[in-house]
C-alpha cells in the first residue's frame, strides 16, 4: 500500500485525487462504485502492478479527496466519461484497459461505446452491460421501498444518513450490500434502519479499512455521491444502438444482490448481454457478493491478470 503514489491533477476545472502504482507500458484504469472510493481497488492495483502493468485509480468528482463540481445536483454520467478521457489525455495515455465496479461500470461502458479508439479492453464487476437512461434498469418493476428508488428522492437519503456519523453510514452500507437479497425498506422505515447495530463487519473488511473509507467520505460527504449514480440514471444520454466491441470480461458473484434485479440473471446467464458486447466472457464466482474484489481479491486478481495478459 505504501508504494501507491497519490497526487491531485487538474481535470476539466476540478482537482481530482489520483492513485497510481506500476510502470508497465500498458495501463489499467479502475473506476469505483458507491460507497466505494479509489481504495476499494487496493488489492487489484498492487496485483496488476506486480504483473507488469501501470495501475491508476481516482476518486470520482465529488468523492473522497476529489473536488465537488460547482453544481453537484447537475452532475451526471457524461461528466464521468469526459473526466476519464480528459485524465487520459493529461497523463499522455492513448489506450487503456478499463475496470469498473458497480456504477463505475457505467462510464467504462460509455467510454467504450463513445470512444472505442481509447479502449484496449473492459472488465466490469457487479454490473453487466447497461447504459443509463430510459432503456436501462426497469425501475417500474422494483419494490417501492427499494434503496435505489429511495435514494433517488432528493433529500431522502440525506435525512436518513444524517442521523448517523459518516463511519456508521459506510459501515451499514457494507453490511447491507454484501447480502444476497434486495434491500427494501418498509413504509415507515428508512434504509439505514435495515441494519442491526450489533451486526459485525464482514470478515474481509477490517476496522482499518472502515477508517480509511470514513475519512474519505468525511471529507466529501454524500452530495455528489447521491446525485451520481442515483439521481441521474434516468437521464437520456443520447446513446443509440450501443455496442462494445473491445474484448470484455464480466465478473459476477453468484451471491451479488444485483442478480435479483428484475431480468438480470436471465440477461447474463442466457447470454442476452452479448448482443451488446459480442466479445464478452462471463465468470461467476459462487461465493462472491457485491464487493467481490474486496471479499475474494486473489480470485478476482487472477481473472483480471489473465484477461490483461491475453489482450
Amino acid at each position: 500500500m505504501e508504494k501507491i503514489q497519490h497526487s491531485h491533477v487538474q481535470v476539466r476545472g476540478l482537482k481530482l485525487h489520483v492513485a497510481q502504482i506500476g510502470t508497465g507500458p500498458k495501463v489499467v484504469l479502475f473506476l469505483h462504485g458507491f460507497p466505494e472510493i479509489w481504495y476499494s481497488w487496493r488489492h487489484q492495483m498492487i496485483a496488476v502492478a506486480n504483473a507488469g502493468f501501470r495501475a491508476i485509480a481516482f476518486d470520482s468528482r465529488g468523492y473522497g479527496l476529489s473536488d465537488h463540481p460547482p453544481e453537484p445536483q447537475k452532475a451526471n454520467f457524461k461528466d464521468l466519461v469526459d473526466d476519464v478521457v480528459a485524465l487520459l489525455d493529461l497523463l499522455g495515455i492513448n489506450k487503456v484497459f478499463l475496470v469498473g465496479k458497480d456504477f463505475g461500470a457505467v462510464p467504462a461502458f460509455m467510454v467504450a461505446v463513445i470512444h472505442p479508439e481509447r479502449v484496449l479492453g473492459v472488465i466490469t464487476l457487479g454490473i453487466p452491460f447497461l447504459v443509463p437512461g430510459p432503456v436501462g434498469i426497469q425501475f417500474d418493476l422494483l419494490p417501492k421501498g427499494f434503496y435505489v428508488l429511495r435514494w433517488a428522492e432528493p433529500g431522502r437519503a440525506e435525512a436518513d444518513f444524517g442521523r448517523f456519523d459518516v463511519k456508521t453510514v459506510v459501515r451499514n452500507i457494507y453490511i447491507l450490500y454484501c447480502r444476497s437479497e434486495l434491500q427494501v425498506a418498509g413504509e415507515n422505515e428508512e434504509i439505514m434502519d435495515l441494519v442491526d447495530p450489533s451486526t459485525p463487519l464482514p470478515p474481509w473488511f477490517t476496522e482499518e479499512d472502515l477508517e480509511v473509507y470514513a475519512a474519505l467520505y468525511q471529507n466529501s460527504g454524500f452530495r455528489t455521491a447521491l446525485q451520481v449514480p442515483y439521481r441521474c440514471s434516468q437521464l437520456d444520454y443520447g446513446i443509440t444502438n450501443p455496442k462494445v466491441t473491445a474484448p470484455s470480461l464480466l465478473i459476477m458473484g453468484e451471491k451479488d444482490y444485483f442478480m435479483k434485479f428484475p431480468g438480470m440473471e436471465e440477461y447474463m446467464k442466457k447470454g442476452i448481454v452479448k448482443q451488446f458486447m459480442p466479445n464478452l466472457d462471463i465468470t461467476f464466482i459462487s461465493e462472491g457478493n457485491h464487493f467481490v474484489q474486496e471479499q475474494l481479491p486473489e480470485q478476482v486478481n487472477e481473472l483480471i491478470i489473465t484477461f490483461l495478459n491475453k489482450n
